[in-house]
This record gives C-alpha cells, sequence and structure tokens, in this order.
C-alpha cells in the first residue's frame, strides 16, 4: 500500500486512526461553529448601531446589507466546493477562517456604508468555505455506512454556532463594553483562535497523516465518472461536470433551496412573527420564543442520522421524506396555532419545525451530497447542494418583508410538500459506496481487487 505521494504508507494501529477520526471531527465541529460568531455579528450590532447618531444606517440599509452577504454566500457554496476537491480543505477553509475574522475587526473599526456594504461582500465569500470543505474533510475520515449518524451529530455544530453566538457577541458589547463595536471584535476573536486551532490539528485526509483511506477501494462510480487517478487532482470544470451531470445531486439541490426558505425566515424573522400576533409576550417574549426552533435544531440532525444508517442501512431519502412531510403539517398549523394566543402550543410546535426542518436539512446538504457527490467530488456536491439552499435562504430573508404571514406560510408548506415529493422517486437510492461497501476495521488488510482482463 502507498500514499499519494509514493511512498510507503505506515501501518499504525488501530488506536491512531480512532484518535484521528475524534480529532478531525473535533477541530472540524468547532471550525464551523466559530463561523457563526463572525456570521452573527452583524446582527447584534444592528441594536447599537439604530441609536448611534454618528452612524446613519436604517433598516432598509440593514436589510440591503443582509442580502449582499447572502448572495455572496450563495455564490461561494458554488464555488469553493470545487476548490476544496482540489487543493483541499486545509488552504480552503483556513483562509475562510483568517478572512472572516480579518473583515470582522474591520467592520467594527469603520462605520461607513461603502465599507459595510464591501465588507459584507467577503464576510458571505469567507464564509461559505466552511460548510463544503469541513463535509468533505468529515467525509474523508468516516466510511458511508456510518456517516449518516456521524455527521447527523456533526451537524449540531450549526444549531450550537446560532445558539451561542449572539449571546455571546451581545454580552461582550452590551454588557462589557457598552458598544457595538465589540460585537465585531469578540465575534473576531473567537474565530482567530480557532483559526489556529485548525491549523495546527486538522489534516485533510487519513493519508496525509500515514493512514489508509477509510474505504479502502476507490468506488467504480468514481473511477469511470472521467476523473483522473489519485495524486492528480481534477480541474475546477472537469470537478463541476460531473457534478451537473449527477442528476441526483441536481434534484437534491432543487429539494434544498425549497427547504432553506422557511429555516431562514424563522432565524431572521421569528421574533417579529411572533410578537406581530401575539402582542401580550412582550418583546422579550417574543424574542425568546422562536429559541425552541434552534434547540431542536440540535437533536434533529443526530435523530434523523440514526434513523438513515440504522433504520434504512445508509439509504438517506426515506429519512428526509418521512420528516419533511411532518414539517409541512407543521408549518400549515403555525398560524392557526398563534392564533390561539397559547404560548406553549406555539413554543411546541417552533420545537417540531426545528426538529423536523433542521434534520432533512442536514442531511440533504450534508451526508446526502457527499454520498452521492463521490469521493473525490465530496467538496463540490456539498458546495453545489448548500448554493442552492442559500439561494433560497434569500428569499426567506425577503419574503416575510413583502407578505403578510399566513401567506408566506402557505408558500413554505407547499415548497415543503414538493421537496418531499421531489425525494420519493429516489427512496431506495444507495451511493456506490454503500453497495459495495463491506464496513472494516480501519487499517486492516484491504482485499485486493483483482485486475481487469
Amino acid at each position: 500500500m502507498s500514499n499519494s505521494t509514493g511512498k510507503a504508507a505506515v501501518r499504525p494501529s488501530n488506536g491512531s486512526m480512532q484518535r484521528w477520526r475524534v480529532q478531525i471531527f473535533a477541530i472540524t465541529w468547532i471550525a464551523y461553529a466559530a463561523f457563526y460568531f463572525t456570521r452573527k455579528a452583524f446582527s447584534v450590532a444592528k441594536l447599537g448601531i439604530a441609536e448611534d447618531p454618528s452612524f446613519e444606517l436604517d433598516k432598509a440599509a440593514m436589510a440591503n446589507l443582509d442580502a449582499l452577504y447572502l448572495a455572496a454566500y450563495a455564490v461561494g457554496q458554488f464555488t469553493w466546493g470545487v476548490f476544496a476537491d482540489r487543493f483541499g480543505p486545509r488552504v480552503v477553509v483556513l483562509g475562510g477562517l483568517v478572512i472572516s475574522a480579518v473583515v470582522a475587526v474591520i467592520m467594527g473599526s469603520f462605520a461607513t456604508l461603502p465599507i459595510f456594504a464591501t465588507c459584507m461582500v467577503v464576510q458571505g465569500l469567507a464564509q461559505s468555505t466552511g460548510w463544503s470543505g469541513l463535509c468533505k474533510n468529515i467525509g474523508s475520515f468516516f466510511a458511508t455506512h456510518e456517516r449518516g449518524r456521524v455527521l447527523g451529530l456533526w451537524s449540531t455544530c450549526y444549531a450550537f454556532g446560532g445558539l451561542v453566538a449572539s449571546p455571546f457577541a451581545g454580552w461582550w458589547a452590551y454588557s462589557v463594553f457598552g458598544t457595538w463595536h465589540a460585537a465585531f471584535y469578540s465575534s473576531a476573536a473567537v474565530v482567530g483562535s480557532v483559526a489556529v486551532l485548525f491549523l495546527l490539528l486538522q489534516r485533510n485526509r487519513p493519508q496525509d497523516v500515514g493512514l489508509e483511506p477509510i474505504e479502502g477501494e476507490e468506488p467504480e462510480a468514481v473511477r469511470y465518472a472521467g476523473f483522473k487517478p489519485e495524486g492528480q487532482n481534477p480541474g475546477f470544470w472537469e470537478t463541476l461536470r460531473v457534478i451537473l451531470r449527477n442528476r441526483t445531486v441536481l434534484m437534491l439541490g432543487l429539494a434544498y433551496f425549497l427547504l432553506k426558505p422557511a429555516r431562514y425566515a424563522i432565524l431572521l424573522w421569528g421574533p417579529v412573527i411572533v410578537y406581530e400576533r401575539m402582542p401580550s409576550l412582550g418583546k422579550v417574549g417574543a424574542a425568546i420564543l422562536p429559541t425552541s426552533f434552534e434547540i431542536a435544531g440540535l437533536l434533529g440532525p443526530i435523530l434523523i442520522g440514526l434513523a438513515s444508517d440504522k433504520l434504512f442501512g445508509a439509504r438517506r431519502m426515506p429519512a428526509c421524506v418521512i420528516s419533511l412531510i411532518a414539517l409541512t403539517a407543521c408549518l400549515a398549523l403555525f398560524v392557526p396555532a398563534m392564533q390561539t394566543g397559547s404560548a406553549m402550543l406555539v413554543f411546541a410546535l417552533l420545537f417540531m419545525m426545528g426538529l423536523t426542518l433542521y434534520g432533512p436539512d442536514s442531511m440533504i446538504s450534508g451526508s446526502a451530497a457527499i454520498d452521492f457527490g463521490t469521493g473525490k467530488a465530496a467538496g463540490t456536491a456539498a458546495g453545489f447542494v448548500n448554493g442552492c439552499g442559500s439561494v433560497g435562504a434569500i428569499l426567506g430573508g425577503l419574503l416575510p418583508g413583502y407578505f403578510d404571514t399566513y401567506s408566506v406560510f402557505i408558500g413554505f408548506t407547499v415548497a415543503a410538500l414538493i421537496s418531499a415529493g421531489i425525494l420519493i422517486p429516489y427512496w431506495n437510492s444507495l451511493p456506490e459506496g454503500a453497495k459495495k461497501e463491506t464496513p472494516r476495521v480501519p487499517n486492516q488488510p484491504m482485499r485486493v481487487r483483482p485486475a481487469r482482463s
């Protein structure tokens, strides 16, 4: 067995592989959660900017800045996955972390609209390096038959990041320093520190530390899809063409586009939506109630990952379809639930919406994209699917500002149902790796296939 450099690969103990798997899981989880600190800094700073006479930035301008960020983020998703496949997650993600921290420092230091607009575009591009690159990184260290539950657990990183980033930045900005500028500085400090950890602890794949590939044989779907042999990185357009010819990945992208608006509408407009329909809760209550949605986001990916691996034998679609049908019912009931005036009922329904939305959200953009993108195009596939979702996220931020809540949620209900319908034809689909894979203990001798005549 030789590695990509042509040197004989070291065969360390199984404990060495397990240690690296735990280390890669931990550092990539931390890295993606950290991105949320600089991502949420502007939303926290808005509270102080609105009352700052030296920086005139009204709500419309803030909304336009958010739209710039989301548009740049969507463009980055389609781009960085290809670069992660070609140059490796280490270069792409580390660059994103460093640039994100630097941009946050600039936004905290210079309060002008042109600088903020430029920085929001750069921040969106930097933030978008994370998902596809880190999903590829995880996929290199965990086999297909376990990837559903592993990525389900791993995907709690973005729910956790969203939960803690805003209170963290808000505490430093308004309790410690008493200025919105500190929201950017404190968030940049977190991301900068994580960038150093990432540099020290992360590696792209087992071969980089002298270990065997986690799935010994390269699936035929990769060998005969037009890719070059291991060690010869495919070009940008070559990789992209492979993904654009992959019907399953295209359908995952469409399903994710339809799913993402509901999540971002609740994240960005949840308190406003609740307060408009239930003013008796007050502003604080209306801000607290939607947190049940994100709390459920910690559980949804774990449960759907376990279900796909253990109940459906590494098939991703059945768990997604069932969850999306349940989400359709929750979305349809949301406005009527608010009309009852029951805070507990709305809290419970938001929790169920989070449970049934974050699960398929993480699986479609994570393990399913990696599985069907194949090993060498995993980053491109994850980036493409998440890019489609990011376009939908822009709609999630805009629609509640232009239409009434009832119409918006009827639209989300229909979109979730269509998303489920798109995935039903793929109910029994399995990636090539799962079809051929015989689970084995890492670093055990691999079965050698006889050469083709």
